[in-house]
């Protein structure tokens, strides 16, 4: 939920975000503030995460720092558990909320304006549904000096967030919709802290290093998994898939690696110290890091096949680490020397003119990433070490001379990805001084309102899809109902039932029936329930589905429009299946009516397989 701040006497945009160590456009579009960005005594803002920890000084009284904060001093007692007579002691790290959790209702005030005002909006379109909810109203009725909490709203877009969490338990790979905000484990067991997933260029497909430093491969259309190698330590492994999403390409014991998921067949090539081993875009030359003849860190441009060999740098200095090709193949981005001072570089590669990046103020910048075009670069800086360690958000041009702070991580340092489309980027956050992040946020550099997505569990990586084309499909399977089926790769797991799946353009759900009457009959019952959920007119249609007598239900003109379309597809099972003692001898699959013979080409029954 959104924390609020009270404008006081004196108060200005800039001072309130400074307070936070905000960017100040981050304050004006966390509340949609018009120029000439006037606020009045009274108002409520909504603060973005910020630099919420402050190291008590000699001499300083809870009241004192409330007052310097411009927030009450039971905001800051509560926050911090103290008790009466609230003494404090210097050097003590006290956690500083920006205000209260929750917004006052003014007159004149509707859910509407408030969700639009405080950014509660999916696909930019204002997302009433979800104040409703977060509030549990009855009624959109509002009257001054109700207290809303005022939540966030799926983002919406395009594409799917792959990230590493032990929210389960143990660390596995999970799937981010965020068309609706639902989370989809996708590995069971098979991660480690570690983890990073890399996601092939057409979507189909990630890699990661998980369980036993061993690199899988999971084809998503199939939901089959791979083991195509094994290292000995999985931390820092970087791999990188072919333009054409058939090849993988990593560095291990001095040697390139190049394997073929499809042929299965590997071919090694000999080079000493190498490492962030990546394609070119024509898919036939690689970039890496190696050492020259006397050792130095120098990068590397090589054919495919280990011929035609260049060395693209004259470094004299460190070492060359997080080496990223841009998408263009024309520029190349590397941090140096090391962890403890970690400076971010742009590099050239037709000219080998180095530029670099200003960075953040203690020099430890993080986790660099290209933007899909490659006009821009994110990363992570360590910063505030005197209130245990936050990071900037930062972003840049390739040629670092547009370096700026867009948002606020708690984590000494946060991998960052970007959306397919370059305009958003996803970062973590949540960090405790015992525990890594427990969350993940998403910023639109167009307006800078930093939203969360994911909460809970430990996450260590997380990196956004390319773009899906209405053609990709991943495989659903239901072991509990003992069936199989694709549909379309952009549909997200329902919040409501798990066995339901949908999109903006369809969506499907699957159930069983228990009955011992002829599949005429069943299919002529559920065509004509007294709740007319197919219209008054519906079209049943017998058919075969694995050769097994099957009918279609397709709606009339008059089906109730929160319906959405839907038909149906029943079965009768070839083995009738057994849930919780009942007999079920039909199989029933509801979608939209354009989709539903598509999704019904493709099923197939467990028992079968």
């Amino acid at each position: 939920m959104q924390s609020f701040y009270t404008v006081r006497p004196n108060d200005t945009l800039f001072n309130i975000a400074n307070r936070w160590s905000l960017p100040v456009e981050s304050l004006i579009a966390a509340n949609n503030i018009a120029p000439p960005y006037t606020i009045f005594v009274g108002q409520q803002l909504s603060i973005p995460p910020g630099v919420d920890v402050y190291r008590v000084k000699q001499g300083d009284t809870v009241n004192q720092i409330a007052q310097a904060y411009g927030i009450d001093p039971s905001v800051i007692i509560a926050a911090n558990g103290l008790q009466p007579p609230y003494v404090i002691f210097p050097e003590q790290l006290l956690k500083i909320p920006p205000g209260v959790s929750y917004y006052v209702v003014q007159p004149g005030d509707s859910l509407y304006l408030i969700a639009r005002r405080y950014n509660v909006t999916t696909n930019g379109q204002v997302n009433i549904n979800r104040l409703r909810q977060a509030n549990q109203l009855t009624s959109d009725v509002l009257f001054p000096g109700m207290r809303l909490l005022i939540p966030y709203a799926p983002p919406g877009g395009q594409g799917r967030l792959a990230y590493f969490s032990n929210q389960s338990g143990n660390y596995d790979l999970w799937l981010y919709y965020p068309s609706n905000g639902a989370s989809q484990q996708i590995t069971l067991g098979l991660g480690e802290s570690f983890s990073i997933p890399f996601w092939s260029p057409d979507s189909s497909k990630i890699a990661f290093v998980g369980k036993n430093a061993i690199l899988y491969v999971i084809n998503l259309a199939n939901n089959t998994i791979a083991s195509i190698d094994q290292f000995s330590e999985g931390l820092g492994v970087f791999v990188d898939w072919s333009p054409d999403s058939q090849k993988l390409v990593y560095s291990k014991q001095n040697e390139i690696t190049i394997y073929h998921v499809g042929t299965h067949q590997a071919q090694k090539i000999s080079q000493q110290n190498v490492s962030d081993v990546q394609w070119f875009p024509n898919g036939e030359e690689l970039l890496f890091q190696a050492t020259d003849a006397f050792g130095v860190s120098q990068l590397f441009r090589m054919r495919s096949d280990g011929s035609s060999k260049q060395q693209l740098t004259e470094n004299n200095e460190g070492r060359r680490n997080n080496i990223r090709l841009s998408p263009d193949g024309t520029y190349a981005l590397y941090t140096t020397p090391g962890a403890s001072v970690s400076l971010l570089k742009t590099i050239e590669l037709a000219t080998g003119r180095i530029f670099d990046v200003p960075g953040g103020p203690l020099g430890k910048n993080y986790y660099p990433e290209w933007s899909s075009d490659f006009s821009s670069i994110a990363y992570s800086s360590s910063t505030f070490e005197d209130r245990g360690y936050f990071s900037l958000i930062r972003t840049t041009d390739k040629q670092g001379t547009r370096d700026r702070t867009v948002a606020i991580s708690n984590c000494y340092g946060t991998p960052v990805t970007w959306t397919p489309n370059g305009r958003k980027v996803a970062y973590l956050s949540g960090c405790t001084l015992e525990t890594g992040a427990s969350e993940i946020w998403l910023l639109d550099l167009n307006h800078l309102v930093p939203i969360p997505l994911v909460k809970g569990g430990n996450i260590v990586s997380l990196q956004w899809s390319p773009v899906l084309t209405s053609l990709m499909k991943q495989t659903y399977t239901n072991t509990r109902l003992k069936v199989q089926l694709q549909f379309p790769a952009s549909w997200a797991p329902s919040l409501l039932s798990e066995d339901r799946f949908e999109g903006e353009d369809g969506f499907f759900q699957v159930s069983a029936l228990a009955s011992n009457a002829s599949l005429e009959e069943v299919c002529h019952s559920d065509a004509y329930h007294q709740l007319m959920p197919y219209g008054s007119e519906p079209h049943i249609i017998p058919t075969q589905i694995q050769n097994e007598e099957a009918c279609f239900i397709f709606p009339s003109e008059d089906q109730p429009p929160q319906m959405n379309h839907q038909a149906s597809l029943i079965v009768r099972y070839p083995t009738p299946v057994v849930l919780n003692g009942m007999t079920y001898n039909f199989f029933i699959l509801w979608a939209d009516k354009n989709h539903i013979e598509e999704i019904s080409r493709t099923l197939k029954f467990l028992s079968e397989l």
